[in-house]
């Protein structure tokens, strides 16, 4: 393992943690505001984004070459780092649909959508990851 690389997955990992914190405080919350769901929406994008970041570090510090997140997250579905890759691809799909559009039912549906699929698995990803 090149010990730079190992740095620099534990080092974007610290980053993920803090996004992935912010996920879980408002994911168990009731959001009724259209500002709070914007905010779990927010936080939804850049907790994947520094999820699918964390996973290629990990792996390429483990001598894979991965360059995109859709590569990045089979392998990592091949290596047995993530369970249900199908939703991490869906969660793939929703970032890039949510960058592009905004709709009150959308927004409505998404939420639900991030408390109930996608924080339990950047959930498993953080317990997998830190250890714990």
């Amino acid at each position: 393992m090149d010990p730079l690389k190992d740095i620099r997955w534990q080092q974007r990992f610290e980053n993920f943690e803090k996004s992935y914190k912010l996920l879980e405080k408002y994911s168990q919350q009731e959001l009724t505001s259209e500002i709070e769901k914007a905010g779990i929406i927010q936080f939804f994008e850049m907790t994947f984004e520094l999820a699918w970041k964390v996973l290629k570090d990990y792996l390429e510090a483990q001598g894979f070459i991965v360059k995109s997140p859709r590569e990045t997250i089979k392998q990592a579905f091949q290596m047995g780092i993530i369970q249900e890759g199908h939703v991490w691809i869906d969660a793939l799909s929703k970032r890039n649909l949510t960058t592009h559009t905004y709709d009150e039912a959308f927004a409505d549906k998404f939420v639900k959508e991030i408390k109930e699929i996608y924080y339990p698995i950047f959930k498993s990803l953080h317990e997998r990851l830190s250890g714990d």
